[in-house]
């Protein structure tokens, strides 16, 4: 079965098309939408195209496409973990194996010619908090917005091939209107109580402070784990930039203790809760339906993108407190039902004992996969941050 690379207008299009084909009878599926993906693979909008390479391919069998897949090299984050790592991902495959199996085979061969020694997927071409792992466990809920979903056949599919888990993925989930567990609760109150701790929402016509507050706290709390090197100001003014077509100024919170800036929480409305309804196309027909449904408060549920805390206020009680806020609010002004908190691994005992503090509970497993070019070599999971 020829497997093509895509190279013009047409193969693109094969490639794009094909979720629909695999997700037509899938009542929880909701399509990335087409220009996300296309700006993945397009040097003008994906910076990573600046210190890597990437290719995609899709498989066909009588004119009919029946597969997909990208291949990638991060040289830049190789360069600096000394390590010869290359990804995979936007795979998708009928239900057949061989299929699968050869689509695997192609990419791995390529990723073999340019010297990658592991391959990790399915991954992204980015930033981890997009199209990052495969689900494992839990295929009956959809997906949230730039989240990856996959059928429950592509797990046997990688595990077959020789695909080992790196590490899980957890994504966690709780109703707005329910309390903190007593002991946080107590904490938070304490916390609250006290004149040097402010909050204060976020506000679109001061990104900038808010960029640089967000910085501050994130470099504090990243600035022991191993290979981080900083966020710099730029980056986190993008971030905010990115993020702020569809914020919601009730959902991001910053804590300050004596006016130093010491948490965020930072979350987003679930908009694939409308994307679901404009089917992959933000055309001008789409964007007509955004509106609508946005207008009509579909959005009925937020998703929390990241949460932060100055080393020197963790497992003080910060944590519920700037949450308890947060939730205070939206339900006190009935805008959300529940939230949904992106990914943490599993190498993030902390983190994942912090979540379930503020009383989420397990919603789906991901995982992210390694293939060792060694057959040999021995395999290691990640390895827990301390």
């Amino acid at each position: 079965m020829p497997i093509i690379e895509v190279t013009d207008s047409k193969t693109e299009k094969d490639f794009l098309n094909l979720p629909f084909k695999i997700y037509k009878n899938d009542p929880h599926w909701v399509p990335h939408l087409e220009q996300d993906i296309k700006n993945v693979f397009d040097p003008k909008k994906n910076k990573f195209h600046r210190h890597g390479i990437i290719k995609r391919w899709i498989l066909t069998e009588e004119g009919e496409v029946l597969g997909r897949i990208a291949a990638f090299i991060n040289h830049k984050q190789n360069k600096k973990n000394k390590q010869k790592i290359g990804g995979i991902g936007f795979f998708e495959c009928v239900n057949d194996q061989r299929k699968a199996h050869e689509l695997f085979e192609f990419a791995k061969n390529w990723l073999e010619s340019q010297d990658i020694e592991i391959i990790e997927g399915p991954i992204n071409f980015g930033e981890k908090d997009k199209y990052w792992g495969l689900i494992i466990e839990n295929f009956e809920y959809p997906p949230y917005y730039s989240q990856n979903y996959n059928p429950e056949y592509y797990v046997p599919f990688f595990e077959n091939y020789g695909f080992k888990l790196y590490y899980e993925q957890y994504i966690f989930y709780r109703k707005t209107t329910d309390e903190l567990i007593p002991s946080i609760k107590a904490k938070s109150e304490r916390i609250r109580k006290d004149p040097k701790f402010t909050f204060e929402t976020i506000k679109k016509n001061n990104l900038p402070k808010y960029a640089e507050d967000f910085r501050t706290v994130y470099n504090r709390a990243w600035l022991k784990h191993e290979g981080f090197a900083g966020m710099e100001q730029r980056q986190a003014m993008a971030i905010m930039k990115t993020i702020k077509p569809i914020l919601d100024e009730d959902l991001i919170y910053f804590a300050y203790h004596g006016g130093r800036p010491v948490g965020f929480f930072i979350a987003l409305p679930e908009i694939n809760q409308i994307f679901k309804h404009v089917n992959g196309k933000l055309d001008w027909i789409g964007k007509l339906k955004f509106l609508y449904h946005k207008w009509r408060g579909t959005c009925t549920t937020f998703f929390g993108l990241a949460f932060g805390i100055d080393p020197d206020f963790q497992s003080k009680g910060l944590e519920g407190a700037i949450f308890d806020v947060c939730r205070k609010t939206v339900t006190s002004k009935n805008k959300y039902e529940d939230v949904v908190i992106t990914w943490i691994g599993d190498f993030n005992p902390k983190m994942i004992h912090v979540i379930e503090n503020l009383g989420a509970r397990k919603l789906r497993t991901l995982a992210t996969y390694r293939y060792l070019m060694d057959r040999n070599a021995p395999f290691e999971r990640a390895k827990i941050i301390q």
